[in-house]
């Protein structure tokens, strides 16, 4: 018997290592290019656009009728599920395996993922839907439903079904606990027993109780506060850094660029950098999955190409700057280097000690603690809507008690077949996201040419007139 479930987890690793590997990142990759030069390269045309939607906050808000959260909320809240653990030991692993170059590619697939997020906000607020409670939703099971027909209902279930698995954080909390293990408990001499797995797992389930418990709105409040705190204190700790190792900095970016267009090793060597750099970022940022869908379907918001411009800033958050400032510590210690079976987490607080001794490990740990508990917060809505779309409104509160009482299950107990199969999931996830994102691209573009044909201005009050005409034309 032992034989046989052994048999069963190897062929669970196996598959998903085989599925998020070459199939998900041409998946996410690929399609994500196509979206990008489909839209005229929005992500970096339009970035002026983006930035003045986040300003005018208010434009297209239609009140509580139309979503729960504001456009901004929105934005935070899916930037506070995708800025976790990925955006450390990611890219720390990166590192070790193809150098700094790949982070010169997380830049590229960071604006390819912006565009990938366009769509996704701006058919978010498309085809918007309605729940057993008459509460207005959104997210890829009402695009797919409503965009693409009620006989496409078959992947928006299998979306749901899919969400139910992937959106679990498995891996942020096992990661979480490990991180205090190896900081606090074991330096103290404190023994890494199963009972204090458990009580850390209590206080996890605790602490992500009392915010998830309280709804979107809530989730919305406390992401918009937590999400700006957390990038501007890891900026600020990175800022500090280069400061001390000022003379290093050209070096960092030299061997960025250089890493990036290195072919003396081959076109192999070269195009396996690139891949690995893209792949992470694109894990990263979630661009195409669908999760940030439903977080900006929950807008208030009503005009989908504003939507969309404020969602694509996303990537660029996580992907483009919190990656950085994440990989340039790293590059300067180059603990990183020579490594055949790195563990991210434990490089990259090797880097903050060797550069800030006795205190680095424990303020990138403050950093960890923001990061998993915002991932925490925002994929539990996650749930709750697959959970929503697929047993009713009424039911939403049992996912919330099967949630928390997986962060425990996550705390005590070895989790490779586990995030084996999460990793799956997110991946069918993506599948079916992409294929409707791709299908509906064209009535995306179509509403994006009028928005666009509204001449960008400087003045707010303009700009404000500019919107009203665009929005009497919709």
């Amino acid at each position: 018997m032992e034989n046989f479930f052994d048999t069963i987890s190897n062929a669970i690793v196996a598959a998903s290592d085989f599925i998020c590997g070459y199939p998900e990142f041409f998946l996410l990759i690929g399609g994500g290019l196509f979206l990008f030069i489909y839209s005229d390269c929005v992500s970096v045309r339009r970035l002026p656009w983006a930035m003045r939607a986040l300003r005018n906050k208010q434009a297209g808000d239609k009140g509580k009728d139309s979503g729960q959260i504001s456009s901004v909320q929105a934005l935070l809240s899916a930037i506070a599920a995708t800025v976790g653990m990925g955006n450390i030991a990611g890219v720390a692993i990166a590192l070790s395996i193809g150098g700094p170059g790949t982070v010169f590619w997380m830049w590229v697939s960071a604006l390819v993922g912006m565009s990938t997020k366009f769509f996704e906000g701006s058919l978010s607020i498309m085809y918007k839907g309605r729940d057993s409670a008459g509460e207005v939703q959104g997210g890829p099971m009402y695009i797919i439903t409503r965009g693409l027909g009620e006989k496409w209902k078959p992947l928006a279930v299998a979306f749901s079904i899919f969400g139910l698995v992937g959106t679990l954080c498995f891996m942020q909390a096992n990661q979480l606990v490990e991180s205090v293990t190896t900081v606090f408990t074991n330096p103290m001499g404190i023994e890494n027993t199963l009972f204090l797995r458990f009580i850390m797992g209590v206080v996890m389930v605790v602490i992500v109780g009392a915010v998830i418990l309280g709804g979107i709105k809530r989730i919305a409040l406390l992401a918009s506060r937590i999400v700006p705190v957390m990038v501007i204190l890891y900026l600020i700790m990175v800022v500090v850094i280069m400061a001390l190792n000022y003379r290093e900095i050209p070096g960092v970016f030299g061997q960025i660029f250089e890493g990036a267009f290195d072919f003396r090793a081959g076109f192999g060597a070269f195009a396996y950098v690139a891949l690995t750099g893209a792949r992470r970022a694109a894990f990263v940022n979630e661009a195409g999955v669908g999760t940030a869908s439903m977080m900006h379907g929950a807008s208030k918001n009503t005009d989908p190409i504003k939507e969309g411009l404020i969602a694509m800033l996303g990537p660029a958050i996580d992907s483009g700057l919190v990656c950085t400032l994440t990989a340039i510590p790293i590059i300067i210690a180059g603990n990183y280097v020579g490594l055949t079976d790195p563990k991210g987490l434990y490089v990259a607080l090797g880097a903050w000690g060797q550069l800030l001794p006795n205190v680095g490990h424990l303020l990138l740990m403050i950093i960890v603690f923001f990061f998993a508990f915002s991932t925490m917060f925002s994929y539990s809505y996650y749930g709750q809507k697959c959970t929503n779309y697929l047993f009713g409104a009424h039911n939403v509160k049992w996912y919330n008690y099967y949630y928390l009482a997986m962060l425990v299950v996550a705390a005590m107990i070895p989790l490779k077949v586990m995030v084996g199969i999460m990793d799956i999931a997110f991946a069918l996830m993506a599948l079916c996201t992409m294929t409707a994102l791709i299908l509906l691209a064209p009535r995306v573009k179509q509403v994006m040419k009028s928005y666009f044909a509204v001449t960008p201005t400087d003045g707010q009050e303009e700009q404000q007139n500019d919107l009203e005409t665009y929005s009497k034309q919709r």
